[in-house]
């Protein structure tokens, strides 16, 4: 007797009606958002081999992969990040193309959390890679689109023109530098020191500075205690340059504060937070790094930032940034404010025995004008009355033995 027949993988679900519909709006959106920047689409293969993603940086653990065998007995997995797949194509088939590369995608990921711990292993996700500028603007029209997306939910709901509402929104800012650094300079082992970026990620205060006892007291271990409590607005980059006193630090810190002040002259609503202690893939992230969240999710439902080293594992070196947004995440903080209406068909046709032909033709020509159609299954009128009530159809056509045509309306409850 099969036991999961009847049931979903952990971390995979169905998605009904109203929850594609609410997938859709957010794709739509961010997909005209992006190609009115001038990216074009992207899509990759959901199967990819293991090596793609067994880089030097060793981003993806190994038991983070849904991992499969292809006829021929090599490892494949299931792509678990849009990125890593879109650097390959970049450094083969559009090696030669005219940089920068503006690229956009809209397809899902497959990750194994670990214990799951309620995530989800299929997300879909849409998102843009910048391939090819190192520059401060290309960093900022990433930023852009981000608050672009996050300002935008709950606006301009596709068919409901008086439909709009407000989510608050944040985008956090970050540069992996300043903690690299650190790490460079701190006399630690690697295991070590990935614990402690651990800690910083967690805002593991108490277990940060059990770890940092271990190491001594000095002035590393010092500025990396204060690194997770530097965020806020500008008033960060003050206290930042007390505590570090170090000229690299000091160009970041500098670098950062003109970046901010650009993208709240972007956004002046108050909503771009400094965060010093974003120190999440700093394998794979080589300076900024953006999240953002909205109100009503726990988790951050953008991410991304710039990952100046990725293509060259690929042999293509150049610079590139980007950004990923969780359209799963999205669409649920849409759905706790507005519920997609189920569109009914316009017209039910019942085709009387013989006339079948008549009615598939009649049906092609009302859909050609825009017209929902349905054929009715049933042969008795008044069983297809009782359907189109039903289904909220408010125009019955019945199309009889001499092809004769009748039409009549059909009364149905209101909302």
């Amino acid at each position: 007797m099969r036991r999961y027949d009847l049931i979903t993988l952990e971390g995979t679900k169905d998605f009904l009606f109203e929850e594609c519909a609410l997938k859709r709006i957010v794709e739509t959106q961010t997909r005209a958002l992006f190609k009115s920047m001038g990216y074009s689409r992207l899509i990759t293969p959901g199967v990819e081999f293991y090596d793609v993603f067994n880089l030097n940086s060793r981003y993806f653990p190994q038991e983070e992969l849904c991992k499969l065998t292809d006829n021929k007995g090599r490892l494949v997995v299931l792509r678990p990040d849009s990125t890593f797949p879109i650097a390959r194509v970049a450094a083969t088939r559009l090696k030669e193309a005219t940089l920068p590369l503006r690229l956009y995608y809209t397809q899902p990921v497959y990750q194994f959390a670990p214990s799951l711990k309620g995530k989800s292993t299929e997300i879909n996700q849409t998102g843009i890679e910048l391939i090819g500028s190192a520059s401060r603007m290309a960093d900022i029209e990433v930023i852009s689109a981000a608050l672009s997306v996050l300002s935008s939910v709950g606006e301009g709901i596709p068919g409901e023109k008086n439909k709009r509402f407000h989510v608050k929104y944040s985008l956090e800012l970050g540069d992996v530098r300043i903690f690299r650094e650190l790490m460079h300079r701190l006399n630690a082992t690697p295991t070590q020191k990935e614990e402690i970026r651990r800690l910083i990620e967690a805002k593991n205060y108490p277990a940060l500075n059990d770890m940092l006892d271990k190491l001594g007291e000095h002035k590393i271990t010092s500025a990396l205690r204060k690194l997770p409590t530097l965020f806020g607005g500008e008033e960060v980059f003050d206290r930042a340059e007390e505590i570090f006193q170090d000229d690299r630090i000091a160009e970041i810190l500098e670098n950062m504060r003109e970046l901010y002040h650009t993208v709240c002259e972007i956004n002046q609503d108050g909503n771009v937070i400094i965060d010093l202690g974003l120190v999440n893939k700093t394998d794979y992230y080589t300076g900024l790094v953006i999240k953002g969240y909205l109100e009503g999710y726990g988790e951050e439902v953008i991410s991304g930032g710039r990952y100046d080293k990725l293509l060259s594992e690929f042999g293509y070196d150049t610079p590139a940034v980007g950004m990923a947004v969780n359209v799963d995440a999205v669409a649920d903080v849409i759905g706790k404010k507005y519920t997609p209406k189920t569109t009914a068909p316009d017209v039910l046709i019942l085709a009387e025995n013989g006339c079948e032909a008549t009615a598939v033709r009649k049906a092609a020509a009302l859909r050609k004008t825009g017209i929902c159609v349905e054929h009715a299954f049933m042969t008795d009128p008044d069983a297809a009355v009782a359907y189109a009530k039903c289904r909220n159809i408010r125009k019955l056509i019945i199309i009889s033995e001499n092809s004769e045509i009748q039409e009549q309306e059909v009364t149905v409850d209101e909302e």
